[in-house]
């Protein structure tokens, strides 16, 4: 077993606005000096997870403080491992299927169409799900996503979709060609901050060595 960290560390100017507090603790028995951090944090630094509310249309009350931890704890997760490259456009429900080699019945997906290429590493938005491919994955059950690409250019609708079906989802993964297993089980943790609906995350993913290999399908 393994487990491995698809999370996105947080850019360096994140570090500009941590603001270090220090708390000096006396008493008759000993003393020390804390260590206390302000900050503030925009909800898209590194890796993050869009609940349903965030967008307005969609909101279906889900916040940081009240979703069940079990909906992103262990979650049994299909991972579909493709290798397009920049701007090769659309993504079908047909390739995700040949990719994985059937239909999808975990209620997470893990889509990592770039293969060994990081998100940064195309031109943004140059390679996206399409309409198929959005019906596939919701019919699937799916009610979490993890994915390296979402939406086109045109600006689709690709989350309003999604969202609409309840599907959350989880951007900016990095490292996803080190998976190996075509089930992993999917930890998303995240603060339990009331309001929020989109919420810097760390992304994990457990391999077990009795799960088979992902298939690989280039593009």
């Amino acid at each position: 077993m393994s487990v491995v960290d698809l999370s996105s560390p947080f850019p360096p100017e994140a570090a500009d606005r941590i603001r270090l507090r220090e708390v000096p603790l006396k008493s008759a028995n000993t003393a020390y000096t804390g260590m206390v951090y302000d900050f503030e944090l925009n909800s898209m630094y590194g890796s993050y997870i869009d609940l349903p509310g965030h967008i307005r249309e969609t909101d279906d009350g889900a916040r940081g403080d009240n979703v069940p931890p079990d909906r992103f704890y262990r979650v049994p997760c299909s991972v579909i491992r493709l290798a397009r490259s920049d701007r090769s456009g659309a993504v079908s429900a047909a390739e995700l299927e040949e990719a994985f080699g059937g239909k999808v019945t975990t209620p997470a997906l893990m889509i990592n169409a770039l293969g060994a290429l990081e998100p940064d590493e195309i031109e943004n938005r140059s390679v996206w799900l399409d309409a198929d491919a959005l019906d596939w994955i919701i019919g699937s059950g799916v009610r979490l996503l993890v994915s390296d690409i979402f939406e086109s250019s045109r600006l689709e609708g690709v989350f309003l979709k999604l969202f609409s079906a309840g599907v959350s989802t989880v951007c900016n993964p990095r490292r996803m060609s080190r998976i190996r297993r075509r089930i992993v089980e999917l930890t998303v943790m995240f603060p339990n901050i009331p309001v929020l609906t989109q919420i810097p995350c760390r992304i994990l993913a457990e391999e077990r060595d009795d799960q088979p290999s992902v298939c690989e399908v280039n593009k």
